[in-house]
């Protein structure tokens, strides 16, 4: 009996990290895509090295 009480429990253990992998994440984070740039451009002109 002691058994299968080990095997449900390795069973259980593994069928949880399963379920924890493929299941929905609840994480918020926002859609990220591409963001526009904000900066200068780089032009030679202004290349002071």
């Amino acid at each position: 009996m002691a058994f299968f009480q080990t095997l449900n429990s390795i069973f259980v253990y593994l069928a949880e990290g399963v379920y924890r992998i493929f299941s929905p994440h609840s994480d918020a984070y926002p859609a990220t895509g591409m963001q526009p740039y904000s900066g200068i451009p780089y032009s030679k002109r202004f290349d002071t090295w």
